[in-house]
């Protein structure tokens, strides 16, 4: 079994900050990808930033030069700093992880909870 469990959401200003976290734990060998993606409410879950093991990161391009993505490998974490924060941005965050859970083993997907990120003055 994995587990990912996020935290930081909350509700910002526009223009404001916040930072996402997700750890992931249980049978976890190796985590190749790790991201971020999000579901606004009417609309399809959609990626927000992706990073690989060796660090090669992938933004969508409504967040680009605004949104951080990062991770401790350490740890089995990743991290999103988002930064001028837009009402649009508002939606609830999911973290992925692709995990092998022992070597030689497949990768598979792995789901968070979600996070509700709101974005209003």
């Amino acid at each position: 079994q994995v587990q990912l469990e996020e935290s930081g959401g909350g509700l910002v200003q526009p223009g404001g900050s916040l930072r996402l976290s997700c750890a992931a734990s249980g049978s976890i060998f190796t985590i190749n990808t790790m991201g971020w993606y999000r579901q606004a409410p009417g609309k399809q879950r959609e990626l927000v930033a992706k990073v690989i093991s060796g660090g090669y990161t992938n933004y969508a391009d409504s967040v680009r030069g605004r949104f951080t993505i990062s991770r401790d490998n350490a740890k089995n974490t990743v991290y999103l700093e988002m930064n001028g924060l837009k009402p649009e941005d508002t939606a609830v965050y999911y973290c992925n992880a692709y995990v092998q859970s022992f070597r030689g083993g497949s990768y598979y997907s792995h789901w968070g909870q979600g996070t509700q990120v709101t974005v209003s003055a």
